[in-house]
C-alpha cells in the first residue's frame, strides 16, 4: 500500500514541470488531405512558435513540408486560420513574416505566388481550370482607413495578377468551388455582425473566363448564422444554418433549402478562424459529420436519402476539423483522458490511429485530473456549464479539514467554448494540489443560440456572474475553499476576471492574460474583425464606462498578476498597463510580466514556462504557503 505525504494543497511537488507543459505541447491544427495522403499543421514552441506543415505519407513516415524559416501563418482577422492548401501535392502557403503566398511541392524551394506585402491571404481554393486560386485577401495598403477584406482570384501562371471576384461586404469567407467549376459559393456579412451572429451564403454563376454573374442569397442573414458551405459530388451544395436556433444541416434546392437532421446539437461553431469544418462527404449520400449537444461532441454518418443519423463510436468528447477522404476520415480528437491528436479513421472497418499527438509522453494515469461535468444555477433562472478538475497526486493528499484553493477558468471569445480535452496547463495546477473550474458561461457556443446570445448587453455581467456562482457553487460542495478562490482568463477572459475582481468579492487573487480593461480604448484600438464586436455584447457605448474595470480599479482590493505579450494588436499593452500602475497607485499587491516579440497569445516555450510558474509563485505569496520547487520569483509590488 503506497502511503500518501500529507501536505497543505498547493504545496504538492509534481512530476508535471511548467517546461513539460512548454516544451511537450505541440499544437495541432487545419488537418487537411490529399489523396491517401493526410497534412496538418503543428506549432513548434522550440522554434518560437513556428508554424510546420507536416505529412503522412502511404508509407507511414511523417516528413515537414515547408522549410524554416517559412511560418505557415496568416494575419488575416488577425487571429488567421486557412493558411494552406494542398492539392496533388501542390502545396500553396500563407507566410506570417511577409504576408506572401508561397508554391511548392515537398523538397523544393517555396516559391511567392503574390507580390504585395500590404495584402493578408486566406481561405485559398484551387480553380484548377482557369489555373488561379481564390481566396480571401484583406487589404492593408492604407493605414489611415480600415483594412478593406475582397474576394480575390490569384494567377498561377507567374503574373501574380489579382482580380477581384467580390466586394462591398465588410467581410468574406469560405469560398467553394462546384465540381464542374460552374459555380462559387462563399459566405460574407457585415459590421456589427460577428459570423455567429448573421451572415449570407451567396452563389454565383462563374464563366470561362472567371468571371462572376447571377450572384443571389441562398440562406442567411441579419440574425441567422451559415456555417461551412460544401459541393457534393453530384453538384449539390449543402451548409450549416441555425435558423431555428441550433446549428443544422441543410441543401440548398431551387427555390428554397431543405433540412437534414434537424436536431437541438450543433454541427457549427463560431468561426473564430479560417477553414473550420465539421462535416464531409464519405460519398454524395453519405456526410460524415461531428455535432456539439451540451459542450460535448460526437462523431456520426448521415444518410441523405433515409436521413438516418448513425453514430460512430470512438473515445473522443472533443472533435474539430473533421476532413473525409475516400474511404477514411480525419479530425483532431481529445477527452478527458486524451490530450489532442491527428486521428485516422478507416469508415469501413471503424479502425482508428493516431498520426500525431499535442503531447507525446504523458504522465502516468494517477497523476491526472478527469473533467467532471458540472452544471449549476446561476442568475435569472439560468443554468451555467463548465467542467470541474479536482486536486490529485498519487503521492500527497492533504488533512481532512482542508479544502483546496480554486482556480476559476473563464474562457476567451468570449463567443466560444471550453471542453474537456485533457490540457497539461490544467493539470500543472492540479497536481500541485488546486481544484480547477473551467467555465461556459453565458455566451459560449455548443449550448444553442439562446444560450449563446444570452450575453449580448450583458458582457461584464452575465459571464461574472456564471463564474461567482459556479465558485459558489464548488463551496457549497465543500469541494474548495472560499477563502482561496482565484480566478483567470486569457483575452475576453481576462476582461472577466478583472470585472469578477473588481466588481465583486467573491474571488481573492486573480491572474490577467492579455485582458481587456477599457472598453472603449478597445474599441478605438482592436482590428477589424472585432471593431464592432464589443457593441453587441456590451450592448450601448454609454455602457463602456461603467463596465469597465480601469475606471474603477479602486474597487479592487486582492492581489493580481498580469501578462502581456508587447506585439498584441488585439488587446494592446495599454490596456494592462494601465491597470497595472492603477494598483501600485493605491497600494494593491500586482505583478507585470511582458514579453517581448509576442503577440496575442504566447508561442514560445521559454514564455509558456516562464508564466506558469510566475502564476504559481503569485499564488503561493498571495496564500502564504511554500512551493515544492524552486522557480524564478516575482517581484511584487505593495
Amino acid at each position: 500500500m503506497i502511503t500518501k505525504t500529507i501536505a497543505p494543497f498547493g504545496t504538492w511537488k509534481s512530476s508535471i514541470s511548467a517546461a513539460m507543459v512548454a516544451a511537450g505541447s505541440t499544437p495541432l491544427s487545419l488537418p487537411r488531405v490529399d489523396g491517401t495522403n493526410v497534412y496538418w499543421l503543428e506549432g513548434r514552441a522550440t522554434e518560437s512558435g513556428r508554424h510546420v506543415i507536416v505529412k503522412h505519407g502511404d508509407d507511414e513516415n511523417r516528413a515537414d513540408i515547408n522549410p524554416a524559416p517559412f511560418n505557415v501563418r496568416s494575419r488575416a482577422h488577425e487571429y488567421g486560420g486557412g493558411s494552406y492548401l494542398i492539392s496533388e501535392g501542390t502545396v500553396y502557403f500563407s507566410n506570417f513574416a511577409d504576408n506572401q503566398i508561397y508554391q511548392m511541392r515537398e523538397g523544393e524551394i517555396p516559391q511567392p505566388v503574390t507580390q504585395s506585402k500590404d495584402f493578408r491571404y486566406a481561405d485559398f481554393l484551387l480553380d484548377r481550370n482557369r489555373n488561379r486560386l481564390i481566396a480571401i485577401r484583406e487589404d492593408h495598403t492604407d493605414a489611415n482607413r480600415e483594412a478593406i477584406n475582397q474576394l480575390v482570384a490569384i494567377s498561377l501562371n507567374g503574373s501574380g495578377q489579382e482580380t477581384i471576384l467580390a466586394e462591398g461586404y465588410d467581410f468574406y469567407s469560405s469560398p467553394r468551388l462546384s465540381p464542374d467549376g460552374s459555380q462559387l459559393a462563399w459566405l460574407c456579412w457585415n459590421h456589427p455582425n460577428m459570423p455567429w451572429d448573421g451572415c449570407e451564403l451567396q452563389l454565383a454563376l462563374i464563366d470561362k473566363a472567371g468571371t462572376l454573374s447571377n450572384i443571389r442569397k441562398i440562406a442567411g442573414g441579419e440574425s441567422e448564422s451559415i456555417f461551412q458551405p460544401e459541393w457534393s459530388s453530384d453538384g449539390k451544395l449543402y451548409f450549416v444554418s441555425d435558423r431555428t436556433g441550433w446549428w443544422n444541416l441543410y441543401r440548398a434546392v431551387e427555390g428554397g433549402i431543405i433540412p437534414l437532421c434537424p436536431m437541438e446539437a450543433e454541427f457549427g461553431r463560431a468561426q473564430w478562424v479560417f477553414g473550420m469544418t465539421m462535416y464531409g462527404f464519405a460519398r454524395a449520400e453519405e456526410i460524415i459529420c461531428v455535432y456539439v449537444r451540451q459542450g460535448m461532441s460526437s462523431l456520426a454518418s448521415l444518410n441523405l436519402n433515409s436521413g438516418t443519423l448513425i453514430p460512430i463510436t470512438t473515445p473522443y468528447t472533443d472533435i474539430q476539423d473533421l476532413q473525409v477522404g475516400n474511404g477514411f476520415a480525419a479530425f483532431l480528437g481529445g477527452s478527458s483522458t486524451r490530450p489532442m491528436e491527428l486521428v485516422h479513421l478507416d469508415l469501413g472497418t471503424g479502425g482508428m490511429k493516431v498520426l500525431a499527438q499535442s503531447v507525446a509522453n504523458l504522465p502516468e494515469p494517477a497523476m491526472l485530473s478527469i473533467a467532471q461535468v458540472v452544471s449549476f444555477p446561476t442568475t435569472n433562472g439560468r443554468t451555467a456549464h463548465g467542467f470541474y478538475y479536482a486536486p490529485i497526486n498519487p503521492d500527497f493528499s492533504a488533512a481532512e479539514t482542508e479544502k483546496p484553493p480554486l482556480i476559476v477558468i473563464s474562457h476567451g471569445g468570449p463567443t466560444g467554448m471550453t471542453t474537456s480535452t485533457l490540457r497539461m496547463n490544467i493539470q500543472y495546477w492540479t497536481s500541485r494540489g488546486f481544484a480547477v473550474l473551467d467555465v461556459n458561461y453565458g455566451g459560449s457556443t455548443g449550448y444553442g443560440r439562446v444560450y449563446r446570445e444570452s450575453l449580448n448587453g450583458q458582457w461584464g455581467v452575465v459571464d461574472v456572474d456564471d463564474c461567482e456562482n459556479g465558485a459558489l457553487h464548488l463551496t457549497t460542495q465543500e469541494l474548495a475553499d472560499a477563502e482561496r478562490l482565484i480566478i483567470r482568463g486569457g483575452s475576453a477572459g481576462g476582461f472577466t476576471t478583472l470585472c469578477a475582481l473588481t466588481f465583486r468579492k467573491t474571488f481573492k487573487a486573480g491572474a490577467s492574460h492579455y485582458g481587456v480593461s477599457d472598453l472603449a480604448a478597445l474599441s478605438a484600438d482592436t482590428h477589424k474583425f472585432e471593431s464592432r464586436y464589443d457593441i453587441r455584447l456590451v450592448g450601448s457605448r454609454d455602457l463602456y464606462h461603467e463596465r469597465s474595470p480601469i475606471h474603477h480599479a479602486d474597487q479592487i482590493s486582492c492581489p493580481v498578476i498580469f501578462f502581456q505579450g508587447l506585439d498584441d494588436k488585439v488587446v494592446p499593452p495599454e490596456q494592462s498597463e494601465r491597470m497595472v500602475n492603477a494598483l501600485q497607485a493605491q497600494r494593491i499587491p500586482v505583478a507585470y510580466i511582458t514579453y517581448e516579440g509576442e503577440g496575442h497569445g504566447f508561442r514560445k516555450a521559454e514564455n509558456i514556462q516562464r508564466t506558469l510558474e510566475a502564476e504559481l509563485y503569485f499564488y503561493s505569496s498571495v496564500f502564504e504557503f511554500s512551493l515544492a520547487e524552486a522557480v524564478i520569483p516575482v517581484e511584487i509590488h505593495n
